[in-house]
Order: C-alpha cells, then sequence, then structure tokens
C-alpha cells in the first residue's frame, strides 16, 4: 500500500489461482453461504452474504467482470492490505484500486473492468469480524506482468522480453531497450493450470490413482514432496514437458535466446527454477509472486503524484 495525501493506493492483482496485494496472497477461491460458516476465517460479509475467500477454485473466463467473484475477492485484499499496516476500525478510507488484466485483452476490457471495480463508489463489509469502510476515489487498470519489471528497465538494453505466467494465461511481451513494443503482445492460455491438469491425468493413466492438487502445487512450488517416487517423478517429468512447451510458444514468437533476453515473472516461474533447462545469464526469473501488485502501485502512485503536484 502506498499513501498519498489522504488516499491509500491498494493494488489487487486478481489471477486465476492466486489473488495478489502487496503484502500477501491468497487462493482465488470463493464460496457464498446465506448464513455464517460453522468455522471462522477468511469470512467476508457484504450486503448480508456471507462468503469464505480461498475456499473452492475459481473456473477460468475471459472476462472478469462476468460475475461478482473478482469484486469480492479484490475487497478481500483491500481488507488485508490495510490489515497488514494495523488499519482495522470503521473509519473511512478513501482507496485508490491499482489492478490489471491480461496483455492482449487490457486495451478492450480496460474500461468496463474499471467500471466493475467502481460499482460503489462508497462500500462497508466485514471481513473476519472487523468492518471496513471504504470511498473508491479511483481506479487505475494497467496490462499485467510489465510492472513487475518497471524497476529493471534500465538495465535492459537491445532485446527483450517478458513472459509473464499466471495460472490462467500466459501473457507475452516485447522490450527494445527498455520499452514496450505495444504491436508485440501476445496472451497464451498456456498457465499453470494447464501443467496440474497434465500432471493429474499423467499420474491417473500411469498408476489408476488421482492425486489431489495440493501435491502437485507443492512439487511445481518447491521441486520436491514426500510421496513415493514412482508418482513424483511422473509429476517431475510433466513439470519438464510444461517448461519445454512453453519455450516452444515463445519460439513462435520469434524467441531466440541467443539473441533475446528473457525475463520470466508470475507463479510460473517456480517451473522453470526447478524443472527448466536454460542459461541463467540469458533468462532472469522474478520470485517475488507480488511483484506485479507492487508495480501497479508504484505506477499509480507517480501518476497521482504528477496530477497533485506536476512531478
Amino acid at each position: 500500500m502506498k499513501t498519498i495525501e489522504n488516499i491509500k493506493i491498494i493494488g489487487a492483482d486478481t489471477g486465476y489461482g492466486n489473488i495478489k496485494h502487496a503484502s500477501g496472497v491468497f487462493p482465488t477461491g470463493i464460496t457464498a453461504y446465506d448464513t455464517a460458516p460453522v468455522f471462522n476465517g477468511n469470512i467476508l460479509k457484504y450486503e448480508n452474504i456471507y462468503y469464505r475467500i480461498g475456499e473452492g477454485h475459481k473456473p477460468f473466463v475471459a472476462d472478469k467482470a462476468t460475475d461478482n467473484d473478482f469484486y469480492i475477492l479484490t475487497l478481500a485484499a483491500i481488507a488485508q492490505e490495510l490489515n497488514q499496516f494495523g488499519i482495522t476500525s470503521a473509519d473511512v478510507h478513501n482507496v485508490h484500486i491499482a489492478a490489471g488484466l491480461p496483455l492482449a485483452w487490457v486495451k478492450t476490457q480496460r474500461e468496463n473492468f474499471r467500471k466493475y471495480l467502481m460499482r460503489n463508489k462508497s462500500v462497508q463489509f466485514e471481513f473476519n469480524g472487523k468492518v471496513y469502510s471504504i470511498n473508491f476515489v479511483g481506479c487505475s487498470i494497467f496490462p499485467q506482468g510489465y510492472p513487475a519489471i518497471i524497476s529493471r528497465l534500465n538495465e535492459m538494453s537491445g532485446s527483450n522480453i517478458l513472459a509473464d505466467i499466471g495460472n490462467g494465461t500466459m501473457n507475452i511481451m516485447y522490450l527494445n531497450d527498455g520499452k514496450a513494443v505495444e504491436r508485440q503482445c501476445w496472451t497464451e492460455k498456456l498457465g499453470v493450470n494447464q501443467c496440474m491438469i497434465s500432471a493429474q491425468n499423467a499420474v491417473m493413466d500411469s498408476t489408476g490413482v488421482k492425486i489431489d492438487n495440493s501435491i502437485i502445487e507443492n512439487i511445481l512450488r518447491t521441486g520436491t514432496a514426500d510421496i513415493a517416487p514412482k508418482y513424483r517423478d511422473i509429476i517431475i517429468t510433466t513439470a519438464r514437458k510444461y517448461s519445454d512447451k512453453i519455450f516452444e510458444t515463445l519460439r513462435k514468437y520469434e524467441y531466440n535466446p541467443d539473441l533475446i533476453k528473457l525475463y520470466i515473472v508470475g507463479g510460473g516461474g517456480c517451473i522453470f527454477r526447478n524443472f527448466g533447462e536454460y542459461d541463467c545469464d540469458r533468462v532472469t526469473i522474478i520470485n517475488d509472486i507480488c511483484a506485479t501488485v507492487k508495480g501497479y502501485e508504484q505506477i499509480a502512485y507517480a501518476a497521482l503524484r504528477r496530477e497533485m503536484y506536476g512531478t
């Protein structure tokens, strides 16, 4: 979170696998209840409906404004970020949202998504028993991935390519001497979830066992898990094939590792770190999963500062 005057700039990176705010991350899951759930923990109450945040799995949708889920998840991200700074009272807070959309969709969906997030100028809700009162005073929508590397633009001489690998999509962007090339931006439906589905199917085909996604996720994130080698080896083999598929897709867009440096951001970076074959001098993996949302806040802060002070 960044603050300018009496405005709190709070970023929300609404991914298909995880929701990120500058201080944390939680799964993109949401389940609604008409009455208060029996068990506490990550419960958001809004308009007399109770939502357990992080429960279930949000299916992939090309347009995030098609239902209320991403709006509720954004409120949860705002509450968690405020709570991280010890701001939990019912005082009214002026909030400027900084969010993003996949590269290929940001042009066509930006205004609709901004209206979606700004649907209520004022909102009051409860999260884990604490009341939050928010005045939404603005909303900035950025292309996903790019904000994660803005602090590195000065080091990007020559041709570079950014691959933002999320749960549902991979966003690809070319940069020449640190400047984004707008005509060379693409979105592929080749996110980490495709790797997880392939791994689960491979284990089922080979052993007849349905393996839990949490085990697969742990292996992708850490490189191993405390399970029998016959299952672990299948998942690792699938992860290596997925890594190869990413490079194959990048080559489709004329990526040449001898000529172009590659920057990888997003949750998929851990798969490359653990299972990929690449030249460390030519490929940079940004491990901070919250890097993009921190970039959202940084860019929004700079824009508001220019607007207020002309600098």
